[in-house]
């Protein structure tokens, strides 16, 4: 049997959310302490209007998944993200090597 090449895209983005939304569901959103994000001597930039889209590594409990998120905050180390999964909006910090900037469409 072949496959849809036509839609593997779009196939290929729908199975990834389902795998989001099953993690998100099972596991806890994990996120960096106050400790690591030395917010008492790091500045911090909050964005009024989030828009800078990016991917960003998460862990649900032990299981890490790259997410297509917003940064909504960030310091010169980390970045606050903010994602869609299993109906909810889910908030958290990773580090700033976990980022990448999406292109502008």
């Amino acid at each position: 049997m072949g496959t849809n090449r036509r839609y593997a895209a779009s196939v290929d983005a729908r199975m990834d959310a389902r795998i989001l939304d099953r993690m998100a569901s099972d596991g806890e959103l994990q996120t960096l302490t106050a400790a690591e994000l030395q917010l008492d001597v790091l500045p911090l930039t909050v964005d009024p209007k989030p828009h800078r889209r990016v991917r960003a590594w998460v862990r649900f409990g032990a299981t890490p998944v790259r997410v297509d998120a917003v940064a909504v905050r960030w310091t010169p180390a980390a970045v606050g993200v903010q994602f869609e999964a299993a109906g909810r909006t889910h908030r958290c910090w990773v580090w700033a090597g976990a980022v990448d900037e999406i292109e502008p469409r």
